[in-house]
């Protein structure tokens, strides 16, 4: 995402989610707890614009994407959203749908890395926000559920038809997106949808510990990494050997990799700029 703002203010409140920043970490909850933090229009869209907002800004450099009260988030609102949706014509239908792919690009080409902290339900929408992040980290008791087929839609909503596959593998995506049955999370965890599975209770802090880890660490080496796992998904070998060639002698022009040796050489921990 680019890093130049245009005129738009800057927004210092968002109505449908929570956000704290402190010390290059942003903490994004989803709350609505009362309705299991479901999604609706303004949620989607305050979402996609947090992101972008805070990709141009470049003070954060991890983000930790959780839900407040019994759960993660259960998807899009079935009042707010599914039955507005049955009101709209198809010009209507494609801008939402749109809209909502454009949060899973937000999540996965902003600049830093994002955990999501899983506890109880995630579901439909709420189910591919977690698949977008970088790091799952989950509770014993959550639970991952692509519910579209259930709803009468295709399980390749928002991007999960690409990206499931890329995480678990062909055979366990295409089960999960067609029957739309719950995964807990030990699960989960065998099929390598989790990167941590927690003692219950502990997602939260397991998931703030591990993006404290990574906002105190290179976070310009994180950002390329990031945007060649996602860029390189569907490039040939040769493709993705010359973009790795570019990156890393881009990288071995920075600050960072000059502190690196400089530490090595001084017997000191490295002292991380991000530049």
């Amino acid at each position: 995402m680019s890093p130049f703002p245009s005129s738009a203010p800057r927004a210092e409140e968002w109505r449908h989610l929570r956000l704290t920043v402190e010390d290059h970490v942003a903490t994004v909850t989803l709350a609505r707890p009362d309705k299991l933090n479901a999604l609706t229009f303004g949620a989607y869209a305050d979402l996609r614009d947090l992101l972008a907002q805070l990709s141009r800004e470049r003070e954060v450099r991890a983000l930790v994407l959780g839900g407040e009260g019994r759960g993660f988030c259960s998807g899009g609102d079935v009042d707010d959203i599914i039955g507005a949706t049955l009101a709209m014509d198809t010009a209507q239908l494609l801008d939402f749908n749109r809209m909502t792919g454009q949060v899973v690009r937000a999540i996965r080409e902003c600049p830093f890395p994002v955990v999501a902290a899983v506890h109880g339900v995630a579901a439909g929408a709420g189910a591919v926000l977690a698949l977008a992040a970088d790091f799952r980290v989950a509770d014993p008791s959550a639970r991952f559920s692509f519910l579209f087929t259930k709803v009468g839609l295709s399980g390749g909503d928002m991007g999960a038809a690409y990206l499931l596959p890329r995480v678990v593998g062909l055979g366990h995506a295409t089960r999960l997106l067609m029957l739309g049955e719950p995964v807990r999370a030990p699960e989960a965890e065998r099929i390598g949808l989790l990167s941590e599975l927690t003692e219950e209770g502990r997602a939260d802090v397991r998931a703030a510990e591990l993006a404290r880890r990574l906002a105190d660490g290179p976070a310009l080496a994180y950002a390329q990494t990031k945007a060649l796992l996602t860029a390189e998904l569907d490039m040939p070998l040769a493709a993705s050997v010359e973009l790795d060639a570019a990156t890393q002698a881009l990288l071995m022009n920075g600050e960072d990799y000059a502190e690196f040796h400089a530490a090595f050489t001084e017997k000191r921990p490295p002292k991380w700029r991000g530049r």
